[in-house]
Parts: C-alpha cells; structure tokens; sequence
C-alpha cells in the first residue's frame, strides 16, 4: 500500500480501529500522532494527512490535497470472465498499470457460472480495484463495464486487438498503434474466444493478434500486453 485511498473525507476525518487502513498505518507503517502519510480521495486527489490524535475511536487525522487525480492512459482492456481468484489479480495489476476502462465480458467458451460470482454480486471487485490504485500510489480508479456477453456492443476506442492463438494471426509487435487513438485490448478466456466470437470481433473492427506461441494464463496475459502496449504508446 503505497497510498491510503479514503472514498470520501468524512466531516470528522477519522479511521475506526477495526479499518484495515488503520491497521496499516499503526502495524505497518508504525506512525504515530504528529507524523504524516500519503493519501488521497478516489477520482479527486492526492496529498498528505497528518495524524492528530490515535485513540479509543480510531486515528484522527488532517487532509491536505496536493494535487489533483492524474488522467488514466487511454487503454481498454476487455476480458473474458475466468476464475475469480485469477481475476482478482487482473483487476488488481489492470488498475497498478494505470488501464483506463475495464469490460469484463463473459465468453462462448468459459465457465457460465463465473458471471455470479461473489467477487461482482457483493460488490468486491470495487475493494481489489482501489488495492491495485492504493498499490501504484494513485487514487484514479477505471470505468468497469459489464455486459452480457460479445454481441452486446460497446462504443470500443482506439486501435482494436483480440489476442488470440489463431494460425496465421499477426504478432502483437507488428500491430501499429498510435497514442492519440488508445488501444482496446481484447484477452479471451485460457480457452480462447469460440470462432463465433471471433467473426464478431472481425466485424468489429479488431485485429486478431499473438503473443507469442505460447498458451498463457488469462491473468499473465492480460498484464504482459498491456505493458508491451503502454511503451508503444510512450507512456512507460
């Protein structure tokens, strides 16, 4: 945690003793009354609280903002719906890298019952997303879309690339991008998108691509190419 994300900056400013952001900042950081650390309120800005007073209520403490909330990169990644404990680390690594929106999109040939999932029926997902802001010391969070599967469409931006193990596709590498258009990345499920999904794709405006001749997991996948694209873009 290289920054402590507050939603809102409550009128008393105060952190229960029961908030793992107080349990941080007491076990972690070992910060006492007086000393100061990097904060920020999501989507506004960042800056630095002091603490005023640790007590029977909680740590107390002061805001002031910095600077605003830095921009995004212009980069969409939409994925296949997979195993929660692997998308837990996509969402979370999207969010460190700085990925500007995130669709989450379940596939012709995943598991169905993923879409039910504890992880976006109780609303987690939100708590790993602002793990992964607090991670990159930002406080900038994406715009994350569900929708009920590829042939629902989407106003996709920028340069569009499915990654896809298919013969003949072109490598990523040789895939021209331009930084004044973003890039929407499209990453199947370990078993790829169905070829149904693929003529959607195609129709779409996508450029089915490879990373490699390799079968990587979704989730190493997800965050290998995204990297790739953000020093093509200029941004790394």
């Amino acid at each position: 945690m290289n920054i402590v994300l507050f939603e809102t900056l409550e009128a008393r400013n105060i952190l229960a003793p029961d908030d793992y952001r107080a349990g941080h900042i007491k076990k972690i950081l070992k910060l006492k009354e007086g000393d100061s650390f990097k904060a920020g309120v999501v989507d506004v800005s960042t800056g630095v609280s002091t603490i005023t007073r640790v007590g029977k209520k909680g740590i107390e403490f002061t805001y002031v903002e910095e600077k605003p909330a830095e921009s995004l990169y212009p980069i969409t990644l939409l994925v296949g719906m997979v195993r929660p404990i692997s998308m837990r680390r996509i969402l979370r690594e999207a969010v460190s890298l700085g990925v500007g929106r995130l669709i989450l999109v379940p596939t012709d040939t995943g598991e169905k019952s993923y879409v039910q999932a504890g992880l976006y029926t109780s609303g987690e997902y939100r708590s790993i997303l602002l793990d992964g802001a607090m991670q990159s010391g930002q406080c900038r969070l994406p715009e994350v879309v569900f929708t009920a599967s590829l042939d629902e469409e989407y106003p996709y931006e920028g340069v569009r690339i499915a990654l896809d193990n298919i013969e003949g596709s072109i490598s990523l590498d040789h895939v021209e991008t331009d930084p004044e258009q973003g890039v929407t990345l499209a990453v199947g499920p370990e078993r790829g998108f169905s070829d149904r999904e693929r003529i959607l794709l195609r129709e779409r405006g996508f450029i089915l691509a490879t990373f490699g001749n390799r079968i990587l997991r979704t989730e190493t996948i997800c965050s290998a190419a995204v990297r790739v694209l953000l020093s093509r873009l200029g941004f790394l």
